[in-house]
């Protein structure tokens, strides 16, 4: 089974941004730790901080793997052109937030990617991501 995890603007400072939310795990750390947990799936990761590039990966994945987990960050709530790539492809899509996003400011209420997606994970920390994947091999 073939599951990428796709991360957007930001990610890639995890461990060091805003740890009292994000916590003081690196997202490569966290993801060795997923490979390691769960052999049996070929999982491979990208991250982002450009909106067009992320939508290029969705294209490029979203027709030859089994899954998608999606934290597209700050582009959930801003970005029509990823929510329509989601909806575009035929690999589903897991949304993960690691924060609690309706326990924050107002515009991270609303995601134009949900409306896409199989389903919607957040506020669990790092663990949003595990049970995406968990969600696809079950």
């Amino acid at each position: 089974m073939k599951i990428i995890i796709i991360n957007g603007p930001n990610l890639n400072l995890l461990g060091k941004r805003e740890k009292n939310i994000y916590g003081d795990l690196t997202f490569e750390e966290f993801f060795q730790t997923l490979k390691e947990k769960y052999p049996q799936v070929e999982l491979s990761h990208f991250q982002s901080n450009v909106e067009g590039e992320l939508i290029n990966k969705i294209q490029e994945v979203g027709f030859s793997y089994e899954g998608i987990i999606l934290n597209a960050a700050a582009y959930t709530h801003t970005s029509v052109g990823i929510g329509d790539a989601v909806k575009a492809i035929e690999t589903p899509v897991v949304e993960v937030h690691i924060s609690n996003t309706f326990a924050r400011e107002e515009f991270r209420h609303h995601s134009h990617i949900s409306a896409g997606a199989r389903g919607v994970i957040l506020g669990f920390g790092l663990q949003s991501y595990e049970l995406a994947l968990q969600s696809f091999l079950k």
